[in-house]
């Protein structure tokens, strides 16, 4: 399969855009594999890994639940939470007895933060009020009444307070809290199972090189990543890298694949999720 060209998909976002700049500048041998760089909003990216489309792909946790079919986890690429995450934000402060009756604008309804969210208030989204927004239109759902609270990811994470908005829960926080200081797993690369096992072995270690080349080369890759940093500064979207990219993208470890077993059960138990799930890493 060399010279062959693998469909990696990704976000169009600071975070995504640091952990793949060694592959898009071509700054890390690719043993002569080649990559087509697909950027999209995750909820689109999950609901393409639904059907199968790309080789690689970054996908919410939550959704993993319905490609593990299909896809199997890659070692490095993670996206997680570690005492903090995607927040509720109202013009006011609420509970979370208020917010069930309230209207509430989610990114998509296969978001690690829609499950999250749902685990919170213990209810299944047939039991809330839920407005499907892009995650970079959810402000705008709360300003102009579609929505009373907005379930926010990504940079909004960081810059909520310029909308005069104030956080109802941090959803990261709480996982935190509840799982022995766990992290809330959010999103993971995963490779399709139709690639032979060596060359997906050689495809991870490929991207945990990109990722392992932006964290040793910080500051050219949080240039690289400005470009994909929606309203943000370079010391903000240095932040904002800080939080997703780390030591466990570059691997889960134990405690971070617990995390995954344990949101994904939970899931599963709560009737959130269809089935348990076997993780299926590359290693």
């Amino acid at each position: 399969m060399a010279n062959q060209t693998f469909t990696l998909g990704h976000s169009p976002d600071p975070d995504d855009a640091f952990m793949f700049y060694g592959l898009a500048r071509e700054l890390v041998p690719t043993r002569g594999y080649r990559f087509e760089h697909v950027l999209q909003d995750i909820q689109t990216l999950n609901e393409r890994a639904r059907r199968g489309e790309l080789d690689i792909t970054a996908v919410s946790i939550h959704a993993y639940a319905y490609v593990s079919d299909k896809y199997a986890l890659l070692p490095s690429g993670a996206s997680m939470g570690d005492g903090y995450g995607p927040l509720l934000v109202a013009r006011e402060k609420l509970s979370a007895r208020e917010i069930l009756g309230k209207r509430i604008a989610v990114p998509g309804t296969m978001t690690s933060a829609f499950l999250a969210l749902q685990l919170w208030l213990g209810r299944t989204g047939a039991e809330l009020k839920i407005v499907q927004v892009p995650f970079d239109r959810i402000f705008d759902a709360v300003h102009q009444d579609a929505a009373d609270v907005g379930l926010i990811i990504h940079e909004g994470q960081l810059t909520f307070s310029r909308e005069n908005l104030v956080v109802c829960q941090d959803l990261g926080a709480w996982w935190g809290q509840e799982n022995e200081g766990l992290p809330l797993p959010l999103g993971g690369n995963v490779i399709h199972k139709r690639i032979p096992g060596p060359v997906r072995l050689a495809l991870s270690e490929i991207l945990t090189a990109s990722i392992r080349f932006g964290l040793d080369h910080r500051h050219d890759a949080v240039q690289h990543a400005l470009a994909y940093a929606r309203d943000m500064g370079k010391d903000l979207a240095d932040r904002f890298v800080g939080m997703y990219v780390n030591h466990w993208t570059l691997d889960y470890g134990e405690r971070g694949r617990e995390s995954i077993r344990r949101f994904l059960n939970l899931g599963f138990e709560r009737g959130l999720i269809p089935h348990r799930q076997d993780l299926e890493f590359v290693s």
